[in-house]
C-alpha cells in the first residue's frame, strides 16, 4: 500500500510541475478567458496544487468523499463516477466507486480508463507471447549450453546471449522491422508495422492479424531470453555438481535421465521466479517496441499521449502499469514461497 501511495504521489507531482496550462490544452484554439475560467473550475485547476493532489487521491480511492454542491468539482456526477452512495450528509456524501482516472484532454469526454482498457489487452497479449518465446528458447539453450560446457556450442550460445542482453530493444525493433519486414518481406510475408486487429480494405470490419505479433514478440523477448539462457545454464551446472547427481550417475543412469529426472526440476525454481518477474517488466518496457511496430498497445498510447501532452492518459497509463507491476511482484513472491518452503514472508 505504501509503495502504491508513493507511485501515485510521484506520478501526480511529476506531471503537474510540467510547464503548460491543462485548461489551455483542453480548449486548444477555442480558448477565451471566460471558457478558460469555466474549465479550470470544472476540473479543479483553480485549486492549490496540494488540494488538487487530495482531489486526485479522492478520485482514485474506491471509498471517496464528494460535495453535494452541483457546481463543485468533487460532486458525485454519475457521468464521471461509476458507483453507489453509502452515506449522505447535508454538505457531502460518502460513496463506493471504481477508481476514476479522469478524462482525456485530446479525446474530450472519453474516460482515461476506456482509453487504457482498449489498448491494455494488446500489450498483455504481446507480453505473454514474448515471455513464452523467451522461456521456451531460453531454457532450451541454457540446457544445451550446460550439457556442452566449454565447447564451441557453449561459447557460441554465451556470445549470442551476451549480445541479446546488450542491444537496446528500440535498436532491435528497428533492425528486425527493416530486415524481416522490408528486405525479406517476399519470403517472410511479415509487415514492418501492424497491430493484432486491422481494418479490412473497405475500412468496415476488423480482421485478426496474428502474423503482426511475430516480430514485436521476438524483439521484446530477446533480453529475457538472453537472461534466462545464462541463468538456466548456471543453475543446471550448479545442480549437476551436487552429490545426489553423482550418486545417480554411479547407479548407472544415463546422462539424459539424470538431467531430465533429477537435475532439471531442481534447477527450474529460480528460473520460474525470473520468468514471472520479467513478465511484469515486459508490460512496462513495451513502449518503444509497440511504437516502432505500430502495435496498438498501452505503450504506443503513452507515446502518443506524450506527443499531445495528454496528461491524464499518461498519468493513468503509468499508474495502471505500476499497479500491475506491484501485483505481479507479489504473486512472484508467493510463487517463490511455494517453490521453496524455506523462504518466508517477512
Amino acid at each position: 500500500m505504501l509503495t502504491l501511495m508513493g507511485v501515485i504521489t510521484i506520478i501526480f507531482f511529476l506531471f503537474n510541475v510540467l510547464p503548460g496550462d491543462p485548461a489551455r490544452m483542453m480548449l486548444g484554439q477555442n480558448e477565451n478567458s471566460e471558457q478558460l475560467e469555466l474549465v479550470k473550475k470544472k476540473y479543479g485547476f483553480d485549486q492549490p496544487l496540494s488540494k488538487q493532489y487530495f482531489l486526485y487521491l479522492n478520485d482514485l480511492s474506491p471509498i471517496s468523499f464528494h460535495s453535494n454542491a452541483l457546481n463543485d468539482y468533487s460532486y458525485f456526477d454519475q457521468k464521471k463516477y461509476s458507483g453507489i452512495g453509502l452515506l449522505h450528509f447535508n454538505s457531502f456524501s460518502v460513496n463506493l466507486k471504481y477508481p476514476y482516472l479522469r478524462t482525456s484532454y485530446v479525446n474530450m469526454g472519453k474516460k482515461v480508463s476506456d482509453v487504457i482498457f482498449e489498448t491494455l489487452p494488446n500489450t498483455i497479449i504481446l507480453a505473454i507471447a514474448s515471455i513464452v518465446i523467451a522461456s521456451v528458447i531460453g531454457i532450451f539453450l541454457g540446457v544445451i549450453s550446460a550439457i556442452f560446457k566449454n565447447s564451441k556450442i557453449d561459447v557460441f550460445i554465451q556470445f549470442i546471449s551476451t549480445i541479446g542482453m546488450s542491444v537496446p530493444s528500440f535498436f532491435s525493433a528497428i533492425l528486425f522491422a527493416w530486415f524481416f519486414g522490408y528486405i525479406l518481406k517476399e519470403y517472410t510475408g511479415l509487415n514492418m508495422t501492424g497491430s493484432l486487429y486491422e481494418l479490412d480494405d473497405y475500412g468496415e470490419s476488423l480482421n485478426l492479424k496474428l502474423k503482426n505479433l511475430i516480430l514485436p514478440a521476438i524483439v521484446l523477448g530477446i533480453r529475457p531470453l538472453a537472461v534466462l539462457t545464462q541463468l538456466m545454464r548456471n543453475e543446471l551446472l550448479n545442480v549437476l555438481a551436487q552429490d545426489y547427481i553423482r550418486t545417480a550417475r554411479a547407479k548407472g543412469l544415463s546422462e539424459f535421465y539424470v538431467i531430465k529426472d533429477h537435475a532439471l526440476k531442481n534447477s527450474l525454481n529460480p528460473v520460474v521466479t525470473i520468468i514471472s518477474g520479467w513478465f511484469a517488466s515486459l508490460l512496462a518496457g513495451a513502449v518503444f517496441v509497440e511504437f516502432i511496430f505500430g502495435w496498438n498497445g498501452i505503450g504506443k498510447e503513452i507515446v502518443n499521449a506524450l506527443n499531445m501532452l495528454d496528461l491524464p492518459v499518461i498519468m493513468g497509463s503509468v499508474l495502471v502499469i505500476s499497479v500491475m507491476f506491484i501485483l505481479i511482484n507479489i504473486i512472484v513472491d508467493l510463487i517463490y514461497i511455494k517453490l521453496d518452503p524455506r523462504v518466508k514472508l517477512s
